[in-house]
């Protein structure tokens, strides 16, 4: 499993992950269904975060960029 870094999507069957901002003991993080509207904010500690992303197997959505062709 990849370290926890800023702007991360972690995908699961019925959740997904968004991590914000990863601190010295403690991850900002926005835990949601794949439908949600809204999302609430929470804090938890990297062990216990990295323990929840191993425990529901999740995994780490690579984001591509798309670079529009200059005419």
């Amino acid at each position: 499993m990849e370290p926890l870094e800023s702007g991360q999507v972690w995908h699961m069957p019925e959740l997904r992950m968004k991590v914000d901002l990863v601190g010295k003991l403690l991850v900002h993080y926005k835990l949601a269904k794949h439908n949600a509207v809204r999302v609430p904010n929470s804090i938890g500690s990297i062990a216990t975060i990295e323990k929840f992303l191993k425990k529901n197997k999740a995994v780490l959505v690579k984001e591509t960029v798309l670079v529009a062709a200059k005419k």
